[in-house]
Order: C-alpha cells, then structure tokens, then sequence
C-alpha cells in the first residue's frame, strides 16, 4: 500500500534519482561509517547508503515507515530508532558520527540546535533543507540573510551550500526550493566564549529587533561594553557584527558580571 505523507510530520519524499545520485556522492559513504539518517521515509537515500555501509541507524517519527524500514532490511543491517529526533540523545550513537537526512522543513531549526550540542562527537552532517534555511546558515555578516541562525551554527561548524533541489524532485512537491549543506564541525581548539549561555543570549537578544541600533537593543548592557575593543560601533546594527565579535561582547559582559 502507497504511504500518504504526513503534513504533521512535515513529510516530503525525495524521489529524483538524480538527484539522490548527487547526494550520495557528496556524503561518499564508506563500509565502516558510522552512519545516521534522519527521517528516511520512503528509503530513497536508505537505500544507497546501505548499499555501501555496513549497518545504518535511522531516526524516523512515523511509526508505518518505522515499520516498513523494520521488514525491509534485517536488524544486523538497519538499526531503527522510531522517536523524534529532538529527543534522541545522539552521544548514545558512538563516535565519528556521519549525520544525513532529508530534514523536516518545519523543525528544521529546532534539530539543527539540538544538534550543534553533540558536534563534538560527530565527523559530518549533510542535509536536505530549505534553499531560505541554507542561505541564512551560510550568510556572512552586513548580508540579508545573516542574523542569529547564521551566528549560532558558524560557531560551532565550517559550512557549504552544495546545490539546489527543485520543488519537483520530491512527492509531494514543497512549495519552496530547497538545498543540500554540508557541515563540518570545527576542531575542539577553536574559539569559544568563556560561557555559551551568556553568548546565546546576546545574540537573541541582539536580534530581537535586528534593525535597531546595537546601543538601543542592548540598552541594559551597552555601558558596559567596550565597543571600541572589539571594532564595533554602538549604533552599528546586529547584522554587521561577526560571529567573533559576538563571543568577545558577551565575554566582556561575563567579566563585567551582566550575564553569566
């Protein structure tokens, strides 16, 4: 029987094999990886990988496709995790994790930062998101795109926009264009904030209103700030701060006691 997507889960199957050719090639999956796929629906990318893994864990919501993955391949072979992935504690998953997936488009976000806290455990992630989602990842800072998203991952990952994926590559077809990303998660010498609750915090709050002035939207914080320290003005906007510069103003209000 043909599975109905789900809208609640946000479902939209990959079904081109063209382009499941490319991203296949992009992730050069080898025997030993320890790979992880999140939300494999119909197995389009299932599939391939398991033609050059050894075994394969899935994360997949949809108890009728958990069940289908169950009776297609043997548990040897097909690790199956029927759960949401926001719950899954992926440091449970080994080393060297090599994560992929087609992405549900409506929670895109909320996985990619449940993600970020076990990057110290994982070799690469490749994903299928949301062209706008990809665009804003990878947006450097005085563009457009760039704002909190843009900060949050750079920190934490070196990443590339690969290629485009047209709406009717998939069934049912997004209404938007969608994209592949790769990310590497940087090495454990790279630059941190002295606490990364302060610096969360900074960056929400200072694009809250990201088209105020620096001074204005961090009005409670702005004197104790040493702006000329880290090469910004105070009536600069969030969007032209860098990512470096962010972690050394909440550093700075860490050691001025406003946040911690």
């Amino acid at each position: 029987m043909a599975h109905q997507a789900r809208k609640r889960f946000g479902q939209h199957f990959l079904v081109d094999e063209g382009v499941i050719d490319q991203i296949v090639h992009a992730i050069r999956p080898r025997a030993d990886d320890n790979m992880v796929e999140i939300g494999p629906g119909l197995s389009a990318l299932t599939q391939p990988l398991l033609e050059s893994v050894s075994r394969l864990t899935v994360v997949e919501l949809d108890r009728d496709l958990a069940a289908r993955l169950r009776n297609a391949w043997p548990t040897e072979r097909l690790r199956v995790i029927e759960a949401d992935a926001l719950t899954v504690d992926f440091s449970t998953l080994g080393e060297r994790l090599r994560i992929v997936g087609n992405l549900p488009y409506n929670i895109s976000s909320p996985i990619l930062f449940h993600l970020a806290q076990y990057a110290d455990t994982v070799q690469d992630q490749h994903f299928m998101l949301q062209r706008e989602v990809i665009e804003r990842m990878v947006a450097p800072p005085g563009s457009g795109e760039y704002g909190r998203l843009s900060i949050m991952l750079q920190v934490r990952y070196d990443m590339q926009k690969l290629f485009d994926v047209p709406p009717d590559a998939f069934d049912p077809p997004p209404k938007v264009m969608s994209s592949v990303v790769r990310m590497l998660p940087l090495p454990a010498d790279r630059r941190r904030p002295r606490s990364e609750q302060a610096f969360a915090a900074l960056v929400t709050k200072a694009f809250a209103q990201r088209r105020k002035m620096l001074r204005r939207v961090l009005a409670d914080w702005a004197a104790d700030i040493d702006w000329a320290a880290l090469g910004v003005e105070p009536t600069d906007r969030p969007e032209v701060v860098s990512p470096e510069q962010f972690m050394a103003m909440s550093d700075q209000l860490v050691e001025a006691g406003k946040l911690k």
